[in-house]
């Protein structure tokens, strides 16, 4: 098992945790119908994802 040879200093932790925080999901807007949605993802109003349908939204 990796034991580590010597303390990290405080700094180091701050860095290393401050990196690992939440951070808000991107948004951006759909190609069809100009509603926001989160990137690499289908749009939750139309069901296109990369100009083609994959969902079926019932409306």
């Amino acid at each position: 098992m990796g034991v580590p040879k010597r303390k990290k200093s405080k700094m180091r932790l701050r860095t290393h945790k401050a990196s690992l925080r939440w951070h808000a999901p991107l948004l951006n807007k759909c190609s069809k119908c100009s509603s926001t949605c989160q990137s690499h993802r289908a749009c939750p109003s139309c069901g296109y994802y990369a100009g083609r349908q994959v969902l079926t939204i019932g409306a």
